[in-house]
C-alpha cells in the first residue's frame, strides 16, 4: 500500500472524530444566535445574518470531510506532543489574562510575547520581555491614539497624554 492510500485497517481516529463534534457545535452554536438576531425588515434579505450562515455552513463542511478522513484513517501519524513548550504558552496566555486589568496591555502582552517566544525555543525571558513591551507599546499607541479604539491601561500607559 503506497502512502497516499488510506489505512482501512486502522481504527477510527478518535481525536478526529472530538475535532469533527466541535466543529459542528460550533457551526450549531453560530446558527442558533443568528436565528435569533432580530433585524429591522430592511435587513432581511441581505444583512448580518448572511455572513455567519456562511461560516457555519463552511464549519459544517469541515466537520463533515473531517468525520470522512477521520473514518477511513487518511490523517498522518501525530508527533508525540511535547509538554514544556505548550505550558510555557499557555502561562503566557494565563499571565496576560492576570496582568490585563491592573498592568495594561503593553506590559501584559509583553509577558504573553515572552512566553510565547520561550515555548518556540527562542530567547531568553530577560531579552524577550522588553521585544514585546516595544512591540505591544506600538500597538497601544496606534490602537488607542491612533484609531481611538479602547485598550487596557496600566501604569505606563497613563503616563502618556
Amino acid at each position: 500500500m503506497s502512502s497516499g492510500e488510506p489505512n482501512l485497517s486502522r481504527r477510527p481516529d478518535g481525536a478526529a472524530l472530538v475535532i469533527a463534534l466541535a466543529l459542528a457545535a460550533i457551526a450549531a452554536v453560530i446558527i442558533w444566535q443568528t436565528a435569533q438576531m432580530r433585524l429591522p425588515p430592511v435587513q432581511a434579505k441581505v444583512g448580518p445574518q448572511v455572513f455567519p450562515y456562511v461560516i457555519a455552513g463552511g464549519l459544517i463542511l469541515l466537520s463533515i470531510g473531517t468525520v470522512i478522513s477521520a473514518l477511513r484513517g487518511s490523517f498522518p501519524p501525530r508527533e508525540k506532543d511535547n509538554y514544556g513548550p505548550m505550558l510555557w504558552i499557555i502561562g503566557g496566555l494565563v499571565g496576560q489574562m492576570l496582568l490585563l486589568g491592573w498592568a495594561g496591555f503593553s506590559i501584559a502582552t509583553a509577558v504573553l510575547f515572552a512566553f510565547t517566544a520561550k515555548g518556540f525555543g527562542r530567547g531568553p525571558l530577560w531579552q524577550t520581555i522588553p521585544i514585546g513591551f516595544v512591540l505591544a507599546f506600538v500597538i497601544w499607541f496606534i490602537f488607542s491614539r491612533g484609531l481611538q479604539l479602547s485598550l487596557p491601561t496600566g501604569p505606563i500607559e497613563r503616563l502618556i497624554p
